[in-house]
């Protein structure tokens, strides 16, 4: 796995061994930043469940002000320590080692992100928490795309009913990035 474009381009990151997690593929990941590039230089980040951190290194690499990189896992973080100095990019980053849910509730009154990124593990709706989790909370403004990894399978039917519509989604062979915004007023 590397970094795809900007100041750490082709510089290859670490992953954990093991299961725990799934990194999302070059291939993928250069397809997201893709679609949002135009928007990174300079905007706020939020990386949720991020494993090695390669997509919040991804957003800081292309121009982003800053990232908040949120991994509860210790091998994970130490893994997100080590491709942040090995990038030069711990400079505009955060890691809190920390549940999503705590850190949410800490990063209160920091004001909106441009990006929420989350790639939770699978088919356990934790999706659906986070979004409930963000519903009325400051983090989330009108203007933030939240943008969410999820498998083929995974049910958003409920967006409408917690104040959010589905701004895009785009399909790969075995999951999708789902892009969320707040429902029009």
């Amino acid at each position: 796995m590397r970094v795809i474009a900007g100041s750490a381009k082709h510089l290859n990151l670490k992953t954990i061994e093991g299961m725990d997690t799934r990194p999302t593929t070059d291939r993928i990941k250069e397809t997201l930043f893709n679609m949002i590039q135009t928007d990174i230089p300079g905007c706020r980040f939020l990386d949720l469940f991020s494993g090695s951190g390669a997509i919040g290194i991804e957003a800081l690499s292309r121009g982003a002000a800053e990232a908040v990189l949120v991994e509860s896992a210790p091998k994970a973080a130490e893994c997100i320590r080590e491709n942040l100095k090995f990038t030069h990019l711990e400079e505009h980053a955060e890691l809190m080692q920390t549940d999503v849910f705590q850190a949410l509730s800490r990063l209160r009154g920091r004001g909106a992100y441009d990006f929420i990124f989350m790639d939770p593990p699978y088919n356990h709706e934790l999706e659906k928490q986070v979004l409930e989790a963000l519903r009325g909370s400051d983090l989330v403004d009108d203007y933030t795309v939240i943008i969410t990894e999820a498998s083929l399978q995974t049910d958003f039917s409920y967006l409408d009913s917690l104040g959010y519509q589905m701004k895009k989604y785009k399909k790969y062979k075995t999951n999708a990035h789902v892009f969320i915004e707040k429902k029009d007023a």
